[in-house]
């Protein structure tokens, strides 16, 4: 896996000893020139943001040549929704709208490594990094410098996906050349060198294992080519993304939203593991369960000899005997291992009705409900506080999370989009944790009104008029 610690070092060694080619510095200086004429835009997106503004300068100059008109992510017009990933962003009032969005996506916003290291880690994020398997400097990052091309050092470039030419070398100037030159012209742009933060990991940090387990899982799934797992989310993941949100029915966007993780978690561990209806695995965890509750737990493959069969009308007092009924109880709803079975073979509704008046008994101490621990997981006081609230709650805050994520923050905006755009850009990363907080609370909410359906405590229906 691709890591900033695993390269930091031989990044700060590049950038140390750059220098443009003589024959290549009046095109440096020509970019760099263009890059400074923006920087008051520039600096717009950088108030919004944090992020430096020569660093958005360089992001523009890859993706588009400077056109204000495009948007930062993919280069496509502002005036017309994105057809490139990623898909479907904008139309956007400005170049300023569409960047901040751009560099949201990318968890740019809130970072505050901008070192060179860290700005070279994250230029040459954009491209990929198979030039490091090949033992070439990539080109996007150095190309017009010494430190790509002969005679000073190794030449090649992917001329097209999977396909590397070792003699080709690439004309184009690398935004660490670029950099470079801007510096010279510039003196106010500096790198911050200083040492981060201990234990504070950057933005796009903590996504890298979701990116990774994503990589992952696609690839088990089939993803054509497959992907490089790296903990990266390049063009090449983003695309494998769109393909599978497309075959599933999902937004096509090519980022790896909340549902999309969710989908592809569920097509990785849908297996066969049995037929439907099977429930010999059940079964087992089960009798498991049931040698632990009685505290004779038996050696693996043994089967119970002398065990006395329980009361058939089990005291309410005595869970271990309701459980070993209960257990008997499904035995002769599941099928037997090895048999066929049918979905239009229903189970006896009299065997149901047993089953479910154990449940009860269970749910139920001396014929009065007792506290359930769903409701009264925090304590009665909070339990009390959050009663019959928690849904609402929990719905409220996933829709106000999705608004959030999907609103661009506006210098000019006003009435609610501003306020959201303000909340997003101010809290960076907020629907990472909010959104899984809020699906946690529905959750609990509906898991809490079910504990008291099987309770029998849960309220009247309203009388509608």
């Amino acid at each position: 896996m691709v890591s900033f610690e695993s390269l930091k070092s031989e990044y700060d060694r590049n950038w140390a000893s750059l220098q443009i080619r003589p024959g290549r510095l009046a095109d440096a200086n020509a970019v760099a020139r263009k890059a400074i004429n923006g920087k008051a835009t520039y600096q717009q997106v950088e108030r919004l943001t944090d992020v430096p503004w020569h660093f958005i300068a360089l992001c523009h100059y890859r993706e588009s040549n400077f056109d204000f008109d495009t948007y930062l992510g993919n280069g496509e017009a502002l005036n017309r929704a994105t057809t490139l990933v990623p898909k479907g962003r904008g139309p956007f009032a400005s170049f300023v709208d569409g960047a901040v969005d751009a560099l949201r996506i990318e968890d740019f916003v809130g970072a505050k490594d901008w070192s060179a290291a860290r700005t070279l880690f994250r230029l040459e994020a954009f491209n990929g990094f198979g030039y490091h398997a090949k033992g070439v400097n990539s080109p996007y990052l150095y190309g017009g410098s010494t430190l790509y091309g002969p005679p000073e050092a190794n030449a090649g470039k992917f001329v097209r996906d999977h396909v590397f030419d070792p003699g080709h070398v690439d004309s184009q100037l690398g935004t660490a050349v670029i950099l470079h030159a801007m510096m010279s012209l510039d003196p106010s742009i500096t790198l911050d060198d200083s040492p981060a933060v201990a234990g504070r990991a950057e933005p796009e940090d903590d996504m890298v294992s979701t990116i990774l387990l994503m990589q992952q899982a696609l690839n088990r799934l089939g993803a054509n080519p497959q992907l490089a797992e790296d903990g990266i989310s390049g063009p090449r993941t983003k695309g494998a993304v769109s393909q599978f949100q497309q075959q599933n029915g999902l937004k096509d966007t090519g980022l790896l939203d909340a549902a999309t993780i969710a989908a592809i978690t569920r097509a990785t561990q849908a297996s066969p593991v049995g037929q439907p209806g099977d429930l010999s695995q059940v079964m087992k965890r089960l009798e498991d369960l049931a040698q632990l509750l009685r505290g004779g737990a038996l050696q693996p493959g043994t089967p119970p000899s002398g065990k006395p069969q329980p009361d058939p009308t089990p005291a309410a007092s005595d869970p271990i005997s309701l459980f070993e009924r209960l257990l008997s109880l499904v035995n002769k709803t599941a099928p037997m291992p090895g048999t066929a079975t049918t979905p239009t073979s229903p189970v006896p509704v009299d065997q149901l009705k047993q089953v479910v008046d154990l449940l009860s008994t269970l749910l139920n101490k001396d014929n009065k409900p007792v506290l359930g621990q769903v409701n009264g997981a925090l304590g009665e006081t909070i339990g009390k506080l959050l009663d019959g609230k928690k849904t609402a709650l929990g719905i409220g805050g996933s829709l106000i999370t999705a608004l959030l994520s999907a609103v661009t923050a506006s210098p000019n905006a006003g009435g609610l989009a501003g306020l959201f755009g303000t909340i997003a850009s101010a809290v960076p990363g907020l629907s990472q944790f909010a959104m899984p907080i809020s699906l946690a609370l529905t959750a609990w909410g509906v898991l809490g009104k079910l504990e008291k359906w099987a309770q029998g405590t849960a309220p009247p229906p309203k009388p509608t008029s």
